[in-house]
């Protein structure tokens, strides 16, 4: 009866983990939705517009309710963290169940590390693209966090912990390292794939 349940327990935490991206995927694809939709609408505006100064207010408004769908969008992506966190949470309680340790299947030497495609300036590129910069708050000119993750059998990613003086900027980080849009290559021991701590150190300057 424990191998079925244990094989059953590692079938929930496959889904449970490519629920996590989906999470942040489905928020992000419902407000690109709308900014499309607005995008149009503004533009049949602009368009039918014949006046110089009537135009330019058009176009201020529009760049406004961009900037809010950004905000809106963002507190969405905070919604999302909390959930998908609580969630992986709840597996850690249900694992230290079965067995002692956080991460005991963990494997820190292996013959092939994970590797995101493209490689880590490629991680840090997308990262920085997803990073919503509005979202941090910061009276120092540099903020710096280290992202530390768990990159599962199948290449996504769980447990995401950003460690920073900056709550903010955690935040972000945490997020954007969620959002990232392609799968790891994942680690390899022994010809298997297997569980592999990752961690980016990420660097932001205000100007």
């Amino acid at each position: 009866m424990k191998p079925l349940f244990f094989c059953l327990f590692c079938m929930i935490s496959s889904l449970c983990f490519s629920q996590q991206a989906e999470e942040f995927r489905n928020v992000k694809n419902y407000y690109n939705h709308h900014r499309q939709l607005l995008n149009n609408e503004f533009k049949k505006k602009y368009d039918a517009e014949t006046n110089i100064l009537s135009k330019d207010a058009i176009k201020g408004d529009f760049v406004f309710f961009m900037k809010k769908m950004d905000s809106i969008e963002n507190v969405a992506l905070i919604g999302a963290l909390l959930k998908v966190k609580n969630l992986e949470d709840l597996r850690k309680i249900q694992t230290r169940g079965m067995i002692s340790g956080n991460h005991p299947d963990l494997i820190s030497t292996t013959e092939k590390s994970a590797d995101y495609p493209g490689g880590i300036n490629a991680l840090r590129q997308e990262v920085a693209n997803l990073f919503y910069i509005d979202g941090v708050y910061a009276d120092e000119k540099t903020v710096k966090a280290n992202v530390a993750f768990i990159v599962e059998k199948d290449g996504t990613i769980s447990d995401v912990q950003a460690q920073g003086t900056n709550f903010t900027f955690n935040r972000q980080a945490e997020i954007a390292l969620y959002s990232i849009s392609e799968k790891f290559a994942p680690a390899v021991f022994k010809g298997n794939n297997v569980r592999y701590r990752f961690k980016l150190p990420l660097t932001m300057t205000f100007d």
